[in-house]
């Protein structure tokens, strides 16, 4: 049983008929049509998998924080090649630690899931009488007719797709792709890179003893991409239409901005402190 026309049977209607909805989703899944398959193919392909985006956020937004904290403290030292050798020493061992922990993070949530999965299937042979009563669970809350719920239960019960039901309603969650581990280390390690490259750009355009000079330039880029950062963020979760949205985004550019400025002005006294305590010993 898809669950398209599971959800379908959950929505509210005011006539039901036992026998036919045992019916469709008995065969549910044997007579979809072709068309209808190309249609829903076509309609997912439109849009980006959540996943990737929460993993080009996690990626950004540490590469905007800590490479540019970083910079910033090293520019304390007043030498450009220091600052720039340091910044991508941190950039290359931060996108490399970053994206390892997104692909065993990814593999852990694998193999979660197919330990859930075989414990499941396990349950539905060795106890099928709490299984019942998970179905049973499930269908309560939506007050649907007594009747409906029993034939649902029974059908659900003997049917070769309980595990799949049971994994996407009962334990909510959803099969992980093949290639999740492997895009989700990708996508961090290039959201961090190309985050903590943006601090480091000034520095390739002045002297040696000029770091101060690109550390201002540093700043002022960084305000505003933490700032577009920050908004884009926001937007992307509340919406982008109408003036409470807008605010909601300027509010969280805001927040990314003071973030990124307290990251970047604790490293920099830390290496002020530290070359002060070095040079009066």
């Amino acid at each position: 049983m898809s669950l398209s026309s599971l959800k379908g049977l959950l929505s509210p209607t005011t006539e039901y008929d036992v026998e036919k909805d045992s019916q469709d989703m008995t065969n549910d899944g044997d007579h979809e049509t072709n068309e209808n398959r190309r249609s829903r193919e076509s309609k997912d392909s439109k849009f980006i998998d959540g996943r990737v985006i929460s993993d080009a956020i996690i990626g950004l937004s540490d590469g905007m924080t800590v490479p540019f904290a970083l910079t910033a403290g090293l520019s304390a030292l007043g030498d450009t090649k220091v600052v720039v050798f340091g910044g991508f020493a941190e950039l290359i061992a931060g996108a490399i630690s970053m994206g390892l922990g997104g692909y065993l993070g990814a593999r852990s949530e694998e193999e979660s899931y197919r330990a859930t999965l075989k414990e499941t299937e396990k349950q539905a042979i060795t106890d099928p009488a709490s299984v019942t009563e998970t179905i049973h669970e499930i269908f309560t809350p939506y007050d649907l007719p007594p009747e409906l719920v029993t034939e649902l239960t029974r059908h659900l019960s003997s049917s070769p797709n309980l595990p799949c039901f049971l994994m996407n309603f009962h334990h909510t969650l959803s099969e992980p792709s093949g290639s999740r581990a492997l895009t989700c280390a990708l996508t961090i390690a290039l959201g961090y890179f190309i985050g903590g490259f943006v601090p480091l750009l000034p520095y390739f355009f002045v002297g040696k003893n000029e770091a101060f000079v690109a550390l201002k330039w540093s700043i002022a880029t960084m305000v505003v991409a933490l700032f577009v950062f920050g908004f884009g963020k926001t937007c992307f979760v509340s919406g982008w239409m109408g003036s409470r949205n807008m605010m909601k985004g300027a509010v969280g550019g805001l927040q990314m901005v003071l973030i990124g400025g307290v990251a970047a002005g604790s490293a920099m006294g830390l290496v002020k402190g530290f070359q002060a305590l070095a040079d009066s010993s």
